[in-house]
Protein backbone atom coordinates (compact mmCIF):
# COMPACT_ATOMS: atom_id res chain seq x y z
CA UNK A 1 0.00 0.00 0.00
CA UNK A 2 0.81 3.05 -0.56
CA UNK A 3 1.34 5.76 1.91
CA UNK A 4 0.15 9.53 0.24
CA UNK A 5 3.13 11.55 1.23
CA UNK A 6 1.76 15.16 2.64
CA UNK A 7 4.45 17.46 2.05
CA UNK A 8 3.22 19.33 5.00
CA UNK A 9 4.30 16.82 7.50
CA UNK A 10 7.71 16.92 8.19
CA UNK A 11 9.94 13.99 7.24
CA UNK A 12 13.19 12.84 8.25
CA UNK A 13 14.96 14.55 5.51
CA UNK A 14 13.89 17.81 6.54
CA UNK A 15 14.45 17.15 9.97
CA UNK A 16 18.15 16.91 8.89
CA UNK A 17 18.72 20.01 6.39
CA UNK A 18 16.77 21.95 9.28
CA UNK A 19 19.10 21.72 11.87
CA UNK A 20 22.16 21.81 9.35
CA UNK A 21 20.16 24.87 8.34
CA UNK A 22 20.27 26.10 11.90
CA UNK A 23 24.07 24.90 12.53
CA UNK A 24 25.63 26.83 9.70
CA UNK A 25 23.38 29.87 10.82
CA UNK A 26 24.71 29.81 14.02
CA UNK A 27 28.44 29.42 12.87
CA UNK A 28 27.49 32.35 10.14
CA UNK A 29 26.25 34.52 13.36
CA UNK A 30 28.72 33.50 15.94
CA UNK A 31 31.85 33.62 13.68
CA UNK A 32 31.41 35.33 10.19
CA UNK A 33 29.38 38.12 11.09
CA UNK A 34 31.40 39.43 13.67
CA UNK A 35 34.49 39.73 11.77
CA UNK A 36 32.53 40.96 8.80
CA UNK A 37 30.67 43.63 11.09
CA UNK A 38 34.63 44.65 12.15
CA UNK A 39 36.04 45.14 8.69
CA UNK A 40 32.85 46.62 7.51
CA UNK A 41 33.39 49.35 10.78
CA UNK A 42 36.84 49.81 9.95
CA UNK A 43 35.96 50.50 6.54
CA UNK A 44 33.76 52.84 7.93
CA UNK A 45 35.91 54.74 9.74
CA UNK A 46 38.60 55.06 6.81
CA UNK A 47 36.21 56.53 4.18
CA UNK A 48 34.77 58.90 7.18
CA UNK A 49 38.62 59.57 8.22
CA UNK A 50 39.50 60.23 4.11
CA UNK A 51 35.93 62.45 3.75
CA UNK A 52 37.33 64.35 6.75
CA UNK A 53 40.39 64.99 5.11
CA UNK A 54 38.89 66.03 1.82
CA UNK A 55 36.83 68.37 3.13
CA UNK A 56 40.15 69.71 5.02
CA UNK A 57 42.01 69.91 2.35
CA UNK A 58 39.21 71.69 0.40
CA UNK A 59 38.91 74.11 3.05
CA UNK A 60 42.63 74.69 3.03
CA UNK A 61 42.57 75.02 -0.50
CA UNK A 62 39.99 77.93 -0.23
CA UNK A 63 42.10 79.63 2.16
CA UNK A 64 45.26 79.44 0.15
CA UNK A 65 42.79 80.78 -2.63
CA UNK A 66 41.94 83.87 -1.17
CA UNK A 67 45.29 84.34 0.36
CA UNK A 68 46.80 84.07 -3.33
CA UNK A 69 43.89 86.71 -4.41
CA UNK A 70 44.95 88.87 -1.72
CA UNK A 71 48.37 88.82 -2.47
CA UNK A 72 47.68 89.08 -6.02
CA UNK A 73 45.65 92.36 -5.50
CA UNK A 74 48.24 93.38 -3.08
CA UNK A 75 51.01 92.97 -5.91
CA UNK A 76 48.76 94.93 -8.78
CA UNK A 77 48.36 98.15 -6.35
CA UNK A 78 52.09 97.98 -5.77
CA UNK A 79 52.82 98.04 -9.22
CA UNK A 80 50.37 100.69 -9.81
CA UNK A 81 51.97 102.63 -7.01
CA UNK A 82 55.25 102.13 -8.69
CA UNK A 83 54.26 103.13 -11.83
CA UNK A 84 52.85 106.47 -10.44
CA UNK A 85 55.37 107.31 -8.65
CA UNK A 86 57.98 106.83 -11.95
CA UNK A 87 55.58 108.85 -14.35
CA UNK A 88 55.28 111.30 -11.43
CA UNK A 89 59.62 111.28 -11.25
CA UNK A 90 59.81 111.06 -14.86
CA UNK A 91 57.21 114.46 -15.43
CA UNK A 92 59.91 116.09 -12.64
CA UNK A 93 62.46 114.97 -14.36
CA UNK A 94 61.30 116.31 -17.90
CA UNK A 95 59.80 119.86 -15.86
CA UNK A 96 63.28 120.25 -14.70
CA UNK A 97 65.40 119.87 -17.89
CA UNK A 98 63.17 122.11 -19.26
CA UNK A 99 63.58 124.81 -17.39
CA UNK A 100 67.19 124.25 -17.02
CA UNK A 101 67.26 123.96 -20.87
CA UNK A 102 65.64 127.37 -20.78
CA UNK A 103 68.03 129.03 -18.60
CA UNK A 104 70.89 127.86 -20.54
CA UNK A 105 68.87 129.21 -23.84
CA UNK A 106 68.55 132.29 -22.17
CA UNK A 107 71.97 132.61 -20.75
CA UNK A 108 73.15 131.58 -24.59
CA UNK A 109 70.79 134.40 -25.92
CA UNK A 110 72.02 137.25 -23.77
CA UNK A 111 75.84 136.07 -24.13
CA UNK A 112 75.48 135.96 -28.28
CA UNK A 113 73.55 139.54 -27.71
CA UNK A 114 76.27 140.90 -25.71
CA UNK A 115 78.86 139.66 -28.05
CA UNK A 116 77.00 140.98 -30.88
CA UNK A 117 76.94 144.56 -29.13
CA UNK A 118 80.59 144.65 -28.49
CA UNK A 119 81.32 143.10 -32.14
CA UNK A 120 79.16 145.62 -33.52
CA UNK A 121 81.01 148.77 -31.05
CA UNK A 122 84.56 147.30 -32.66
CA UNK A 123 83.27 147.32 -36.22
CA UNK A 124 81.77 151.15 -35.50
CA UNK A 125 84.74 152.19 -34.42
CA UNK A 126 87.08 150.58 -36.77
CA UNK A 127 85.08 151.76 -39.51
CA UNK A 128 85.30 155.18 -37.72
CA UNK A 129 89.12 155.18 -37.92
CA UNK A 130 89.02 153.83 -41.17
CA UNK A 131 86.45 156.86 -42.65
CA UNK A 132 88.85 159.18 -40.44
CA UNK A 133 91.71 158.15 -42.32
CA UNK A 134 90.05 158.18 -45.47
CA UNK A 135 88.79 161.98 -44.76
CA UNK A 136 92.19 163.35 -44.06
CA UNK A 137 93.36 161.63 -47.21
CA UNK A 138 90.70 163.29 -49.37
CA UNK A 139 91.30 166.25 -47.52
CA UNK A 140 94.63 166.40 -48.10
CA UNK A 141 94.89 165.82 -51.47
CA UNK A 142 92.54 168.42 -52.23
CA UNK A 143 93.79 170.67 -49.98
CA UNK A 144 97.38 169.84 -51.45
CA UNK A 145 98.90 169.94 -48.51
CA UNK A 146 99.45 167.05 -45.59
CA UNK A 147 97.37 167.87 -42.64
CA UNK A 148 98.61 166.88 -39.11
CA UNK A 149 96.58 164.11 -37.73
CA UNK A 150 97.26 165.49 -34.05
CA UNK A 151 96.00 169.01 -34.61
CA UNK A 152 92.72 167.46 -35.98
CA UNK A 153 92.30 164.49 -33.35
CA UNK A 154 89.22 166.19 -31.46
CA UNK A 155 87.24 166.43 -34.87
CA UNK A 156 88.01 162.74 -35.46
CA UNK A 157 87.23 161.94 -31.96
CA UNK A 158 83.69 164.06 -32.22
CA UNK A 159 82.91 162.23 -35.47
CA UNK A 160 83.67 158.75 -33.64
CA UNK A 161 81.78 160.03 -30.65
CA UNK A 162 78.80 160.83 -33.53
CA UNK A 163 78.82 157.83 -35.09
CA UNK A 164 78.94 155.27 -31.25
CA UNK A 165 75.43 157.25 -30.25
CA UNK A 166 73.49 156.78 -33.96
CA UNK A 167 74.78 152.82 -33.59
CA UNK A 168 74.08 152.83 -30.34
CA UNK A 169 70.54 154.36 -30.82
CA UNK A 170 70.02 151.67 -33.64
CA UNK A 171 70.99 149.02 -31.70
CA UNK A 172 68.44 150.29 -28.95
CA UNK A 173 65.87 150.40 -31.86
CA UNK A 174 66.68 146.65 -33.25
CA UNK A 175 66.95 145.09 -29.77
CA UNK A 176 63.43 146.16 -28.88
CA UNK A 177 62.20 145.53 -32.28
CA UNK A 178 62.44 141.65 -31.46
Amino acid sequence: MQIASNFLVPNGTFIVVLIAFILVVTVISKYVLPFLNEKLTERQEQIRGELEAADKAKADAEEADVERRAALEQARTQARDIVAQAQATADAIVGNATAEGQAVHDRIVASAEAEVIVARQAAVEEVTARVGEIVLAAAERVVGREINASDHQDLIDEAIAAVRTESAGAAAGAGGAR
